[in-house]
Parts: structure tokens; C-alpha cells; sequence
């Protein structure tokens, strides 16, 4: 498992490298989400629904890191070479000054 800070994360966003997956349930990423993230709650995870154009690294997020870590977990089970996530999740985002959207 990779364990991606916020500026990693960003920096990968804006040169166009990573896909950032959020798996926080919808009434969570009502109220804010990540800029720019594919929303694939937990709750009906299916790794296979990820867009992942060739050459593009996934990353998931979630609230604090927990769930992001199992959703990497989980679609490793499932053959897909996602290893990564954002360490501390949109908490560490926005502690690092990274901004979100509604």
C-alpha cells in the first residue's frame, strides 16, 4: 500500500497522472468533495468502474484514510493493480490547504 500525502496527490491532479477516486457515501460528498474525483462509494465498490485511462495512477480517498485503504485492498482482490490512497483523506487535504468543492 502507498501511502500519498496531499501535495503528492495534487501535484499528480494538475499534471494529469492520477485518477483521484473518492469512496465516501453520498451524503458525505454532498456536503464537499475533492476537485475533480470520481465519486465510487464503498458501499457498492466495484474497482471495474473506475475510469482509468492508460498511464494514469488511482488513488483513493475517503475521510481520514481508513476506507480508502480498503477500497485499495479490495480491488487488489479483484486482480486491479491499485495500490495507492490519499494518507489521512480529505482531513489531511484540507489541513495541508488544499481546497474542496461543494
Amino acid at each position: 500500500m502507498r501511502d500519498l500525502t496531499p501535495q503528492e496527490v495534487a501535484d499528480g491532479l494538475k499534471e494529469g497522472r492520477v485518477v483521484l477516486v473518492d469512496v465516501r457515501e453520498p451524503n458525505e460528498t454532498a456536503l464537499e468533495r475533492f476537485p475533480g474525483a470520481v465519486l465510487v462509494p464503498l458501499s457498492s465498490f466495484d474497482p471495474a468502474t473506475i475510469p482509468a485511462p492508460p498511464g494514469s495512477e488511482i488513488v483513493f480517498a475517503c475521510r481520514s484514510g481508513r476506507r480508502s485503504a480498503t477500497a485499495a485492498l479490495a480491488a487488489q482482490e479483484q486482480g486491479f493493480d491499485y495500490d495507492s490512497h490519499l494518507a489521512g483523506g480529505i482531513l489531511a487535504w484540507k489541513a495541508a490547504g488544499f481546497g474542496t468543492a461543494k
